[in-house]
């Protein structure tokens, strides 16, 4: 059984109020079509995939799909309504294809397990559709009087009613049909139109997590869902010399040697400062705070980092955690990793508790294990702010 897939993605999405369309938006990095794209290729029950976008988008999106997803994937200019987009899109189907299965764009979350019972009830009864039962109380309600409140004129038993969702399938035949005869109404969905020809549709279950991204609110959710994560390491070595003060993360550890450097030679903010711009891919310390400048001379690492932490936030990041190791044959760092983890929570604006840091000798190996030097790795997690 041949299935062809069409995503209906010519919308405006105008409720969510975007600069874009909404299915262009992203979620973790990617738009909400490529996650859509993503789930439906990813079943191994659907052999091509045909998408219908706003006709000023066409060529971008076709240039930006071209091979990717390594099924047969079209993309064709949508209409001025649904039905319109997806009869665009239904003409560009394989002749092939026995049956044809329609999603919204912007349901990026769709299971394969619902895209199976569609299809598997659609080839049996000719149409089906994912649908949720509806869990609380249903009133119809009367107009709108005075103060804007509305009279309850009645509650609708609720066994029999259902939240419809896609994948919405068809037989050809089926669809064909429907979108022939459907030109005279706006239909909200494809089952719509099938209902209209008297024809029936199966409703198999839906998933209360397959959301449809409409308003603000539904965005922001399904951005919880995708968080955009980025992962940076950072890593710096100084020597160890008479005469200058150890500062690591801030704490000055009384020690008769300490770390060399242009500024403080706080190794320790050193490697974190790395870490969160490389995440955030904001440059790096050298880079920002250059040690050819003199203004930098003697600088105090932690104001360093904060001023990374500006370049971070400017790039639309925040930071989630860090964890540090700190390499030094001595001295014996405990009694300073909590003041440490303080001063650096601090800088990044973060709890303490998002703030690792752990000392490591190197067991008399090279120069670190010889008390010559010191070096420190930092690894941050960078969230999105959007």
């Amino acid at each position: 059984m041949h299935v062809a897939a069409i995503i209906a993605a010519g919308g405006r999405g105008v409720r969510l109020g975007a600069d874009r369309p909404k299915q262009f938006l992203k979620l973790g990095g990617r738009s909400i079509l490529a996650l859509s794209i993503d789930a439906l290729a990813a079943s191994d029950r659907i052999h091509e995939i045909v998408v219908a976008v706003p006709p000023d988008h066409l060529d971008a999106t076709a240039a930006a799909w071209a091979g990717v997803t390594g099924k047969p994937l079209t993309i064709v200019a949508g209409g001025m309504r649904r039905q319109d987009s997806v009869a665009n899109a239904f003409a560009r189907t394989a002749a092939t294809a026995d049956i044809i299965l329609i999603h919204d764009a912007a349901r990026p979350f769709v299971t394969a397990g619902v895209i199976a019972r569609t299809i598997d009830a659609a080839a049996t009864h000719g149409a089906a559709i994912a649908a949720l039962s509806v869990r609380d109380t249903v009133k119809q309600a009367g107009a709108s009087v005075a103060d804007g409140s509305r009279p309850i004129t009645a509650t609708i038993p609720r066994d029999s009613i259902f939240l419809a969702q896609t994948p919405q399938a068809f037989r050809r035949d089926v669809l064909a049909r429907a979108l022939a005869a459907g030109h005279a109404i706006d239909a909200t969905d494809e089952a719509m139109l099938v209902e209209r020809l008297g024809l029936p549709v199966q409703i198999v279950e839906g998933d209360a997590g397959n959301i449809k991204v409409t308003t603000p609110e539904d965005l922001e959710a399904a951005r919880r869902r995708v968080p955009d994560l980025r992962i940076g390491n950072g890593y710096d070595l100084h020597r160890l010399v008479a005469g200058r003060p150890l500062i690591l993360a801030g704490v000055t550890i009384p020690f008769e040697l300490g770390l060399d450097g242009h500024s403080d030679a706080d190794i320790v903010c050193h490697a974190v400062t790395d870490a969160v711009l490389g995440a955030a891919a904001a440059g790096d310390i050298g880079r920002l705070f250059p040690d050819t400048d003199p203004k930098w001379k003697g600088a105090d690492s932690i104001a360093l980092l904060r001023g990374a932490l500006v370049q971070v936030h400017a790039a639309g990041y925040r930071v989630s955690n860090v964890d540090v190791t700190v390499i030094a044959q001595r001295p014996k760092l405990l009694p300073y990793l909590l003041v440490m983890r303080e001063n650096l929570a601090a800088a990044l604006d973060v709890d303490v508790s998002a703030v690792s840091i752990k000392g490591k000798t190197n067991e008399g190996v090279d120069s670190m294990g010889r008390g010559e030097a010191m070096a420190c790795h930092a690894v941050a997690l960078l969230t999105s702010n959007s």
